[in-house]
């Protein structure tokens, strides 16, 4: 098995998901911004590329207005900006979406995409999704992202099960799911980190029934 040539990906660790409206709820916010500086710190480290994201709507809407206080990023990972390999913004959930991201990753020689930020239930997921037809392997750090508490006319879920039933699907096909401290030491090793698969995660799950 190949050495992954990896980049980590924050996506929107912006002030929004703090002070706006849409504090994430699960895992706490105050701990996942913890996990994003640890894994940014480790990439450092590591001379591994990092790419931040931030999500931009115009200036009147009501949420990631640009130039308002909760478009700004969190003021960890603003300490960051100066030493990233690529900033992007973007208007829809993927990272991939009307954004100029595959065409550098592709010129960077990059294989594999860790992601951390915000949120689970949206830009993670649609972006991890968006990174299979395009042929790269993906990585979630679980204590890194956060989901919110959702209701609506489908139904309510609180934010923990959301979180908590999102990284299974992710790590069922699409990501490797694992922790910051985990894939620090992967980092380090070059070690690859690996998924489950549908049909492993089904089996599995008619056993614990």
């Amino acid at each position: 098995m190949s050495t992954p040539r990896r980049a980590l990906i924050v996506i929107d660790a912006q002030q929004e998901y703090f002070d706006g409206l849409l504090p994430i709820q699960f895992p706490a916010r105050g701990d996942s911004i913890a996990s994003i500086q640890t894994a940014l710190d480790a990439a450092q480290q590591t001379d591994t590329p990092v790419v931040l994201v931030q999500h931009e709507l115009p200036a009147d809407a009501p949420v990631f207005a640009y130039g308002a206080p909760t478009w700004q990023n969190h003021p960890t990972v603003a300490a960051y900006e100066n030493a990233a390999a690529k900033r992007i913004s973007k208007r829809f959930s993927s990272i991939f979406a009307d954004t100029a991201l595959e065409v550098w990753l592709r010129e960077q020689n990059i294989d594999t995409i860790t992601l951390a930020g915000y949120m689970t239930n949206n830009c993670v997921v649609a972006s991890a999704a968006a990174a299979e037809p395009l042929g790269f392997a993906v990585e979630v750090l679980a204590d890194a992202t956060g989901a919110i508490d959702l209701a609506n006319e489908a139904g309510t879920a609180p934010a923990r099960q959301v979180h908590e039933t999102l990284m299974a699907l992710l790590h069922s096909n699409w990501a490797a799911v694992t922790d910051t401290a985990i894939w620090a030491t992967a980092l380090r090793t070059s070690a690859t980190l690996t998924k489950s698969d549908l049909v492993t995660s089904a089996a599995q799950g008619r056993s614990t029934r």
